[in-house]
């Protein structure tokens, strides 16, 4: 029986994303059966993949903390030790049952040769037949005996083929990746995601950039509720929400407080559009303040533990002060981030600009408003192209860092125009995406004319009306931006824009 992997368990072994397996089977170089592919195809694709420990996959994951924080405010570990002999346990159980149907279907396949050759015995002991039937009775022996002989032979070229090492060595490090991490699937969205070491299922989904619905996050408000539809979790933590005995028979859980053992299939409600997100009031603090060249102000708000603001990539929220200044800012950060938020702030004259860069000071209270804003992700997973024009890098680099924690778009490319070289302030971030990521590309321009960028775009892209746009930036750029993709027969339903004025 071919052993199958989910999309995201194939990605993670074969070291590419899940958008990368998802372009395969699109362009039918893979089988997908029910959401899952075969270990067969995996190595077929990926002949060349490296099944032993390299270094590569930990180089990766290294770069990419450092182009976006990770969400959880402690660093990832070793599962606890109950969590570890429980997913060791259930390992070791799914060991026997597969030792054991291996063992069933060789004993199988003995019983079937063994027929064989007393089939081909039978045939060959009749006598008294005329020589026209004694022939055809020779012949079917021989065939039996023919038969029989292929039998044994495929069992021990399987037993001893490079396929089957292959096989068993990819095998072994997806059962040492299940010890360290479990797999999640949500129901009905058919998301995935992976909880890795001691965090909870709901840090986890954060961190995936998953969408799921919850409220302190510590147990008191019972948002993060979800039904358990198939696995083993284990509790964490305590939690003062009280679950009804109905809830409990139909498998409700707290996602806040379990973590997953073995893989799970999870049935939970998860925002759509940003009209699923509710209007929040969090009292914040200022965590630090980063002067950029040009005027700029990198502006870092932290959330309470217990209440974080839910959000969408891309949306904004509107930040003020103890002594009454106020300012609407797009989000700058990842909602993977979840306590921690980035705001890019440009020097003016206004009240709030004035505060931020002359009188604020680290740990100075700021009251959030939000979100704000339909400027957010398509679920959609078809080439991404990202325009920023100058500031407008703020909510495109909360959309790209969003993309890349779901994974499953098949290619993004940022074009980044600002009015002087100096003023690409996020450059280091793009450069470690664009090293990470083999899908990611990334074109500096300055003071790029519309022209010059649908050039650019029409050189640079397969087809302009097979991707999707998002554009952001001030109001009279974006629009005409917006004008030059629809006159080069973009459609407008490809077109997403957030005018900054």
């Amino acid at each position: 029986m071919t052993e199958l992997l989910s999309l995201s368990r194939a990605a993670r072994l074969a070291g590419v994303t899940r958008a990368e397996i998802q372009k395969r089977i699109r362009h039918g170089e893979m089988e997908t059966f029910e959401g899952q592919v075969a270990i067969n195809d995996l190595l077929r694709v990926y002949p060349s993949v490296s099944l032993e420990q390299s270094g590569d996959f930990e180089r990766v994951e290294q770069i990419k903390a450092e182009a976006y924080p990770r969400s959880h405010d402690e660093d990832t570990r070793l599962p606890s030790q109950q969590v570890l002999i429980t997913r060791i346990k259930a390992l070791a159980e799914a060991l026997v049952q597969r030792v054991a149907r291996v063992e069933a279907l060789e004993q199988l396949l003995e019983e079937v040769r063994a027929r064989l050759d007393e089939m081909a015995a039978d045939a060959g002991d009749k006598s008294g037949a005329s020589a026209a039937a004694e022939t055809q009775t020779h012949t079917q022996a021989q065939a039996l005996r023919d038969l029989s002989a292929w039998l044994q032979t495929r069992r021990t070229d399987l037993a001893e083929s490079a396929v089957e090492a292959a096989q068993t060595q990819l095998l072994a490090r997806d059962s040492f990746l299940r010890i360290m991490s479990a797999s999640v699937k949500m129901i009905p969205s058919g998301h995935e995601f992976f909880v890795d070491g001691n965090e909870s299922i709901l840090e986890a989904a954060v961190r995936s950039g998953l969408r799921l619905s919850y409220g302190c996050a510590s147990g008191n408000c019972g948002e993060c509720k979800a039904r358990l539809v198939s696995g083993e979790v284990y509790r964490l933590r305590e939690h003062d929400y009280v679950l009804s005995e109905r809830e409990k028979q139909m498998g409700y859980l707290l996602t806040c407080s379990h973590t997953a053992v073995t893989d799970l299939q999870l049935e939970a409600a998860e925002a759509h559009s940003p009209a699923d997100l509710p209007e929040q009031e969090i009292q914040a603090q200022i965590r630090k303040l980063e002067p950029q060249s040009g005027g700029l102000m990198l502006l870092h708000v932290q959330t309470p533990r217990t209440n974080t603001l839910r959000f969408m990539a891309g949306q904004r929220a509107r930040l003020r002060l103890a002594d009454g200044p106020e300012q609407e800012l797009p989000i700058a950060s990842c909602p993977c981030n979840r306590r921690n938020l980035l705001f890019t702030l440009r020097q003016g004259d206004d009240a709030f600009s004035q505060a931020v860069f002359e009188t604020v000071t680290p740990r100075q209270p700021v009251t959030l408003t939000g979100p704000y804003g339909d400027f957010v992700l398509a679920d959609a997973t078809e080439p991404a192209v990202f325009i920023a024009l100058g500031d407008g890098i703020a909510p495109i680099k909360s959309l790209i860092e969003h993309a890349v924690s779901i994974d499953s778009i098949e290619a993004f490319h940022l074009y980044w125009s600002v009015p002087a070289p100096r003023m690409h302030d996020h450059q280091p971030w793009c450069r470690a995406l664009r090293e990470t990521l083999d899908n990611f590309a990334f074109t500096p321009l300055v003071d790029a004319a519309c022209d010059d960028l649908l050039a650019l775009l029409e050189s640079d892209l397969e087809a302009l009306p097979d991707n999707r746009y998002y554009i952001a930036g001030p109001g009279s750029a974006v629009q005409a931006v917006v004008s030059t993709l629809l006159a080069a027969g973009v459609p407008q339903a490809r077109i997403a824009s957030e005018e900054l004025d």
